[in-house]
């Protein structure tokens, strides 16, 4: 117990305040994201978090697969000491979707020395930034997060289908754009703006992308670690309004055979903090020295972190060509068949759109990742490969084809091990290996089709 004043509340954020103004809260859900990006913690009546100012969690929550086993903790022994969890009242949102007035509070993770525990992700891509705020930069990025709506699938056995939209009709694909498809399932649409509004969040767009029930939400550029919590925020928003409508939201990077796969596109710039220009551009307008430099650390160092940006077995199924996925590293001007693409911008927004990212990936490891590879670019002061100007499909991959490959590359590269931490890659390669393990115990319906009587 501690001293947390009464008035505690008046730290939260506007949105926030307005959302519990006049009524009773009820229940507050303090929470981080663990290697997944699935939330972890505790829920407690508003009237005990006032007078609590921490609680504690086991280590081992960031040794937890995706299956819910345990991976064997590489650092030493497993006696699952508590770390200290306090609240960071900044990211104080609503829970809209409860049937109480409900907060949710991302919490700050340190050991009992008060350091940050260097495993939980949330504290990474902190690391990663304050690299950048040493060198008097800061970094920008604007995500976009693409998702499937489908139908309720509760057998895994069976092949996931698009949803039943208002039409009575399953959603089609290729409709790109359409306004019609996003139309389908319009009241799913309605609900995800009504509680990003409750939450505070602010969405740039919506629209239709490629697949049958894909959904793209874009998000305006900002603080990488605001934005993380963001997007940790929305996959949960999403998952609730789908729910809502007799519907899945899935973040899965490939849920349906035969359509595009979903990714969570990085856009990134760098400003000089002291000037406040954007140093991948000269003050001419043309472009930076430092551009070139933030493109080749993204070509060097991307696929040693693939297994962050791609981060189970499933995300390489989406790294196939002519399904809207990059295969490979080039980098090229307004040309999305390159997985580094330059977007069209006036030079205060010049940037590099990080494509290979998958939506399934932890936001905080993702973003940590892809800035990671920018800051080495900008200390390693390296010239890029020359830009691809035709179709980059036509060229070889740049990328592992499965995540042992990508785990083993993430081992091999002791500048991306130094940059993300000894400790943070060891027990992520230990967790993904476990997960890895795993799958290869499974044997498929393919291999059960094709093999079972021919071989």
């Amino acid at each position: 117990m501690s001293s947390k004043p009464t008035d505690w509340t008046e730290q939260l954020p506007q949105a926030a305040r307005d959302y519990i103004a006049g009524r009773r809260l009820d229940e507050v859900e303090c929470i981080v994201a663990d290697i997944a990006g699935v939330a972890r913690g505790k829920a407690m009546p508003a009237s005990k978090f006032a007078f609590q100012d921490r609680f504690f969690l086991p280590n081992s929550i960031f040794l937890q697969t995706i299956t819910g086993e345990w991976a064997d903790n590489p650092m030493g022994a497993f006696t699952e000491p508590d770390m200290i969890l306090t609240p960071d009242f900044s990211t104080a949102t609503a829970a809209p979707w409860t049937a109480d007035i409900t907060l949710q509070v991302i919490h700050d993770v340190n050991d009992q020395q008060g350091n940050p525990v260097p495993v939980a992700p949330r504290n990474l891509l902190k690391r990663i930034v304050g690299l950048y705020e040493a060198e008097g930069w800061k970094p920008v990025i604007a995500p976009e997060m693409e998702f499937f709506l489908v139908a309720r699938n509760l057998d895994p056995n069976q092949p996931i289908i698009p949803p039943m939209g208002r039409s009575g009709r399953r959603a089609a694909g290729k409709q790109a754009y359409s306004m019609s498809a996003v139309d389908e399932y319009g009241k799913v649409i309605d609900d995800i703006y009504d509680f990003a509004e409750a939450q505070g969040f602010e969405i740039d767009g919506i629209l239709q992308e490629g697949g049958a029930g894909q959904v793209e939400i874009n998000l305006a550029h900002g603080d990488p670690v605001a934005l993380a919590d963001q997007i940790f925020f929305f996959k949960r928003l999403i998952r609730e309004a789908a729910l809502r409508h007799d519907c899945f939201a899935t973040f899965m990077a490939k849920p349906i055979e035969g359509e595009p796969g979903s990714a969570m596109h990085i856009h990134q710039s760098v400003i000089d903090v002291k000037t406040g220009a954007n140093i991948f551009s000269e003050a001419d307008g043309s472009e930076s020295i430092e551009f070139m430099y933030a493109i080749a650390g993204l070509q060097n160092h991307l696929p040693a972190v693939i297994a962050l940006l791609a981060p189970y077995v499933n995300s390489y199924r989406r790294y196939v060509p002519d399904f809207a996925a990059p295969i490979n590293l080039e980098w090229g001007r307004d040309n999305r068949t390159t997985g580094l693409r330059v977007p069209i911008s006036g030079p205060e927004a010049r940037r590099i759109e990080n494509r290979l990212a998958g939506m399934d990936c932890n936001p905080y490891l993702g973003l940590a990742a892809s800035l990671a590879c920018v800051y080495l670019g900008l200390k390693e002061r390296r010239m890029p490969r020359p830009e691809c100007t035709g179709d980059a499909y036509m060229n070889d991959t740049d990328l592992p084809y499965n995540l042992g490959d990508a785990l083993d590359l993430l081992s091999d590269s002791a500048p991306v091990r130094e940059v993300l931490g000894i400790e943070f890659c060891t027990v992520y390669e230990a967790v993904k290996r476990n997960e890895y393990k795993e799958f290869l115990q499974v044997i498929s319906p393919w291999e059960r089709e094709h093999l079972l009587l021919n071989v």
